[in-house]
């Protein structure tokens, strides 16, 4: 692996690990996002805490944060490099350097941000589950969990070089991880709904 190649994977992590959640927040309301809901800094939490005018804001950046790198690395390094560059983005937002190693996001919209500059198609038809499921049942966790889940098989089906193949199985799993306490309360019917507003 060449030093550039190198500098774009490390720029990566630093790029997904700023907290767009918790910056945003702390700019328009002068609080601290970790101690309001369920102290997520995600873009599910800013939406349900502060509605869709800091939600939106804080989605668009997240998936930027993913999608950047990773087409950098695409565009400079190849196929590997675009995957470990937006793989670090992912590692940032959930791990950020910029909180001390802190509990960050669930990695749903970076990873997002990553899939479409990796694998346009799969990422939209992605984005088409996470919304109808979202509209169907009205729990974001529940609409994240299936657009994982369909990420690696779609990845496959549609002929994707193997590295993202590779991605679409591992960040599948980890946003599924990052996810097990809102999978447990779905089954326990105690998962709270997402609000529009």
């Amino acid at each position: 692996m060449s030093w550039p190649d190198a500098l774009i994977i490390v720029g990566g992590y630093l790029v997904g690990s700023i907290p767009f959640g918790v910056v945003i927040v702390r700019l328009v309301r002068h609080e601290d996002i970790r101690t309001r809901g369920s102290g997520n800094i995600g873009a599910s939490n800013v939406w349900r805490t502060y509605g869709k005018s800091l939600g939106i804001p804080v989605a668009l950046l997240d998936i930027a944060k993913g999608f950047v790198p990773a087409l950098v690395g695409l565009r400079v390094g190849g196929e590997w490099v675009g995957v470990l560059a937006g793989s670090a983005a992912m590692l940032g937002h959930a791990r950020p350097v910029w909180l001390g190693f802190a509990k960050g996001g669930k990695m749903v919209a970076t990873a997002g941000g990553v899939s479409f500059a990796l694998a346009p198609l799969p990422a939209v038809l992605c984005l088409v589950a996470w919304v109808v499921t979202l509209a169907l049942f009205r729990y974001a966790s529940l609409a994240s969990v299936v657009a994982a889940a369909l990420l690696p098989v779609l990845c496959l089906a549609l002929g994707e070089p193997l590295p993202t193949v590779l991605f679409g199985a591992a960040a599948g799993v980890g946003v599924l991880a990052l996810h097990r306490q809102n999978i447990r309360r779905l089954l326990n019917g105690t998962e709270p709904r997402f609000s529009r507003t």
